[in-house]
């Protein structure tokens, strides 16, 4: 092609369709470049958005103009506030997608973007020229050139199909993987690449599943919308949600898992690659929980126009025979027909450590990585990168400044920190709990955080941001407690009155917890040069989880400051471990003044026996002077 693009977005799964756009709608040349158009955005494992701190990134994802929440609420059929019985600090959305209706939505997205054309080719090679990216290379020998590239290749790269012992090349089943690109990454970019395995689950007819024998899992009587942007009212109004259901494993199952552990394929590779820690298999469930008699498994629909249903929490490995064994020994699914076996994926990722916040590669600049290229796993996780890369490769074309969100501000910063700063040893999920000022980067409140984010980069519009301005504007009327008119429903929508009241509320009952996150939050910054003791027993602090004791207990960081950069390692952790280091001190210290006072006491009293017995005779008379004294007063 004689054309040159200002990026070349490479991948089509959720980091790629949320980097092409972003990159599109800033005003900049885009190429979305996919080894299958048909495949755009698939849900190769199950078919949901959300979930525990993903749901937060999603509605971060929205409120800077991003695509992700837009078409959930768009093709989902059930909807659930997770942690809804606890603080709005952990509430996260969740949502059942029609899997088949969002891919294709998001096809349409695509095509129908002004600034971006799509080709669907595989790339073999990245052009590098003096450090500096200038395109790509396609499998037919055509160099397409370009000022920024960005990566988001997801299982494709190099990736590797294991049904039981036996293996074939795929991205994902009945798909080819990107077989060149790798190379290319590490002799062209200077990258070093390491492997990275999961698993998915089978999918079984639901015409086959006796439901009576399961509890249902009903959506939520009053959804919420992942969108800002998406008016509530007429939404619910069309919103007919479906049920999911929940069974369970059992002894028969584990015993059928257990007797075929060393079929399974999880172990196999040809590196020590590993698996999502928490989205394990059921042979690592069943080998690392003996004493555990049932796990769950949520029985979920992919679908309205189809009878397909996901089983999740049967993520496996092992060979199809064993995992029609598996599933028939489940209540309710004894006559269970499987359309779709599970089975276990190996692909390469490049360490993290190797690009900067701005997602940009350290070796080859105008290069930028997003999505599980970058060892992370789950589609919240990928899309939210790719939305970062986009908008980073499109301030790069123009020379500007940049976009790096931080920690305190937003979930997204928090995983590109982390990741950036700490790498990983296994694949990257994010948690609340990876979340030091969660009280403050609430699911409710996106938008007071980010919206105007989103408006200087050019993808939040002038009539989205009149109506944001609004709904700010309503909340400060609350606030000041203003004789102020509120305005009305047409004039917020689609913001409403509920909301509004609801952020005023939680803003009220969190301004003195988030003062008090914010003053031990600067305390335990101050601990970052203390020195952790040889021999630290991390075992006598049950509050740290046993995978951080584990950890701790193999690194064995000499001070907090080196405990902080190791990956997985949450702020929660650093306080505990800071807070036992105080107790220690303070022990010491206590110990000391003891062991002082106890001094200072035996050489009062020597002194004392010592005048008792060496009193010289003028020393009597003085004191019989003052004695005498004394009793006359």
């Amino acid at each position: 092609m004689d054309k040159i693009y200002d990026v070349i977005v490479v991948g089509a799964g959720h980091a790629g369709c949320e980097a092409a756009l972003a990159s599109a709608r800033m005003g900049l040349n885009t190429l979305m470049v996919t080894i299958n158009v048909d495949a755009v955005a698939r849900m190769a494992c199950n078919p949901a958005i959300g979930g525990v701190a993903k749901g937060q990134m999603v509605t971060e994802i929205d409120a800077m103009g991003g695509q992700m929440g837009i078409l959930t609420d768009k093709t989902g059929i059930q909807f659930k506030m997770l942690n809804a019985s606890k603080g709005p600090a952990v509430w996260s959305p969740r949502a059942q997608c029609d899997r088949g209706l969002y891919s294709m939505m998001m096809g349409l997205a695509l095509q129908q973007q002004e600034n971006l054309d799509i080709l669907q080719s595989e790339v073999s090679a990245i052009n590098v020229k003096n450090r500096k990216v200038c395109g790509i290379k396609i499998v037919t020998g055509e160099d397409i050139a370009a000022h920024s590239v960005v990566i988001t290749t997801g299982t494709f790269l190099d990736g590797r199909i294991y049904l039981g012992k036996d293996y074939f090349p795929g991205g994902r089943f009945n798909e080819r993987n990107a077989s060149f690109l790798s190379k290319s990454l590490e002799s062209d970019c200077g990258l070093q690449l390491g492997r990275f395995k999961t698993t998915t689950v089978p999918r079984i007819n639901s015409n086959s599943i006796d439901y009576s024998k399961m509890d249902e899992q009903p959506g939520d009587e009053n959804p919420l919308p992942f969108s800002h942007f998406t008016d509530v009212p007429s939404w619910r109004a069309g919103l007919n949600q479906v049920s999911c259901y929940l069974t369970h494993t059992n002894a028969q199952t584990h015993k059928i898992v257990a007797d075929s552990l060393q079929l399974s394929s999880i172990d196999i590779g040809e590196s020590n690659s590993k698996s999502p820690r928490y989205c394990p298999a059921i042979e690592e469930k069943v080998e690392r929980y003996p004493q555990k008699n049932s796990h769950q498994v949520f029985v979920e629909p992919e679908g309205r126009l189809t009878n397909e249903v996901y089983l999740n929490g049967l993520f496996t490995g092992i060979p199809f025979d064993v995992q029609q064994k598996m599933i028939n020994s489940i209540a309710g699914l004894e006559h269970a027909k499987v359309i779709r076996y599970g089975y276990a994926i190996e692909y390469d990722y490049s360490s993290p450590l190797q690009i900067k916040k701005n997602l940009e590669t350290k070796s080859v600049r105008g290069l930028f990585l997003a999505g599980q290229i970058n060892g992370t796993t789950g589609y919240e996780e990928a899309a939210s990168q790719g939305f970062v890369a986009g908008v980073n490769a499109a301030l790069y074309v123009r020379g500007e400044e940049p976009f790096i969100l931080q920690r305190y501000e937003s979930y997204i910063g928090i995983l590109i920190d982390d990741i950036t700063s700490k790498g990983m040893d296994e694949p990257y999920r994010m948690f609340t709990s990876r979340a030091e000022y969660r009280l403050s980067i609430r699911n409710d409140n996106a938008d007071l955080r980010l919206m105007e984010k989103g408006y200087k980069l050019g993808l939040i519009n002038d009539a989205q941001m009149k109506k944001f301005e609004v709904y700010k504007k309503a909340i400060r009327i609350l606030e000041e407690g203003s004789d102020e008119p509120l305005p009305t429903p047409a004039e917020l929508a689609p913001w409403t009155m509920q909301k509004v009241e609801q952020e005023y509320r939680i803003c009220k009952k969190y301004k003195g917890y988030i003062q008090i996150q914010d003053k031990l939050l600067n305390k335990v910054n101050k601990y970052s040069d203390r020195h952790i003791p040889r021999g630290f027993d991390y075992d006598k602090l049950p509050s740290l989880s046993a995978e951080t004791r584990e950890r701790l207990k193999f690194h064995l960081p000499e001070t907090i400051s080196e405990m902080i950069k190791l990956p997985s390692i949450r702020p929660s952790d650093i306080a505990i471990v800071a807070i036992a280091l105080d107790k220690i001190r303070d022990a010491k210290i206590l110990a000391k003044k003891i062991e002082e006072n106890e001094e200072q006491r035996l050489l009062h009293q020597q002194d004392i026996e010592y005048e008792k017995i060496d009193e010289s005779a003028e020393d009597l008379e003085v004191a019989q002077e003052i004695e005498t004294e004394n009793e006359k007063e």
